[in-house]
């Protein structure tokens, strides 16, 4: 049964965590219209009136066409901008390495409101509250050796320099047992305009390629609760976590969409991965909404992964790969789960590098829905290039017992529904289950299993 949250009146979730408010507004096409142009609507909302709900739908801003066969739906909408986005859109840098408590989980903390004063704070306290921080260009957040059993809440609005590196890391995260989390209306804003040129991170202005390091978190970690926008290039990379948790995210870089003045015409933001997952065990993604230009999970390698309940729009697709080439390419018993993936390139995905060898075994798909499909429905290739597929499979990458099961939705005119290529004996027990997409005006092509693609 598939477990996201239904669109219900705000009200109704009021007395929710605002973490679960921002995934049921993430879940109407209205209410996320204005989530993803905050900054133009939030002047609207701040002079908007519930008498304007009697006005017309003309009357409304472009952004909010979604919302003008129910102008009522504008409060709820208002309701769903980030206190923080609303009011702040820049950090100037503290003059003051001192400042009073302005957070409720500060109480008991160690607070810490001047980027200066974070390492001493990571290495005296275990509760540590990062307040309104504004880390100057090539200063990293430097979370990676948290005292065991730490708690870090990020409060207020965290934003960042220019830094024009392609190895530096904004944020970097390890210990036993950390808990990562933010008040309600806390905003990391990852200063991407900055850097975005259509590029990504293949050529053009040096970027920081990784927004987010979590390494070597274990010990029943969590990652909760943040609410990110505007990352240069990859949000997330993860590489040797094992017994993680990391859920309720908010992650949304949807600024990146238009074009700007150096994207010749493309989107800005390009190679803005959600979640990169290597060499982890025992690690858990769920609860999330991503909004992005690739990937929303990509697993490269890993055991025992599991993505569950995430609301995927704008990107690449539910990932695994692309395997092959690298230090680590076994990826097993990882499970995508209870999804929904629109206006993306692919839904569910499995690419294996050309020419490479690794091993993918018992990889579930299961209960996913799929909407506005451009490339692929379903993927499985095994003639991937990050420059562009050779058409011709190879077969070192082993691929066995995967299922797609219950995973529904379509695809547009541009796309195939399914498209499954294997190198020659590499796939095995591959299986569709209660499958179905339609709408792809390009004919589907499967050379594995022998009966073909999934269909009537």
């Amino acid at each position: 049964m598939l477990l996201l949250l239904p669109l219900v009146p705000l009200l109704a979730i009021a007395s929710a965590s605002p973490h679960l408010e921002r995934r049921a507004c993430a879940h109407d096409n209205c209410l996320r219209a204005f989530i993803k142009s905050a900054a133009a609507a939030a002047p609207f909302c701040a002079s908007y009136t519930a008498a304007s709900t009697a006005a017309t739908a003309s009357l409304l801003p472009a952004y909010a066409t979604q919302c003008a066969n129910s102008p009522a739906r504008v409060a709820s909408a208002c309701a769903c901008l980030p206190a923080a986005i609303s009011s702040t859109s820049t950090v100037p840098a503290p003059t003051s390495t001192v400042s009073t408590t302005t957070s409720a989980a500060a109480a008991a903390a160690c607070t810490v409101t001047a980027y200066a004063d974070i390492a001493p704070a990571v290495a005296a306290c275990t509760n540590i509250v990062l307040q309104d921080i504004f880390a100057p260009s090539n200063s990293s957040i430097d979370l990676s050796k948290l005292q065991a059993n730490s708690v870090v809440t990020f409060a207020g609005t965290t934003t960042f320099g220019f830094t024009n590196r392609s190895s530096f890391d904004p944020i970097t995260i390890g210990g036993a047992g950390v808990t990562i989390t933010a008040e309600p209306d806390a905003v990391i804003d990852g200063n991407g305009q900055a850097y975005w040129d259509g590029l990504g991170s293949n050529g053009g202005v040096p970027k920081p390629n990784h927004f987010i390091v979590l390494s070597k978190l274990t010990s029943n970690s969590v990652v909760k609760n943040l609410h990110i926008i505007n990352w240069p290039v990859h949000l997330f990379s993860i590489s040797g976590c094992s017994n993680v948790e990391m859920y309720d995210l908010h992650l949304n870089n949807s600024a990146g969409d238009a074009p700007n003045a150096r994207s010749a015409g493309l989107a800005a933001a390009h190679n803005s991965d959600g979640f990169d997952v290597s060499s982890c065990t025992n690690f858990t993604i769920r609860d999330s909404v991503v909004i992005n230009q690739d990937d929303c999970v990509a697993v490269t390698s890993g055991d025992h992964v599991t993505v569950d309940n995430m609301y995927c729009d704008g990107g690449h697709g539910l990932s695994i790969g692309s395997v092959g080439g690298k230090s680590n390419n076994n990826v097993t018993n990882i499970s995508f789960t209870n999804s929904q993936v629109l206006n993306s390139q692919n839904g569910p995905r499995i690419k294996s590098n050309y020419n490479t060898t690794g091993f993918i075994s018992n990889i579930l798909y299961s209960n996913i829905t799929v909407s506005n499909i451009s490339i692929y429905g379903i993927d499985l290739q095994q003639d991937y290039l990050n420059g562009g597929p050779t058409g011709n499979p190879s077969n070192g990458v082993i691929i066995q017992n995967v299922l797609f099961e219950n995973i529904h939705g379509t695809a547009n005119s541009a796309a195939r529904d399914y498209y499954v290529l294997c190198g020659a004996g590499s796939c095995s027990n591959v299986s569709f289950v209660d499958v179905s997409i339609t709408g792809g005006g390009i004919a589907s092509a499967c050379n594995y299993p022998a009966e073909g693609c999934p269909g009537p």
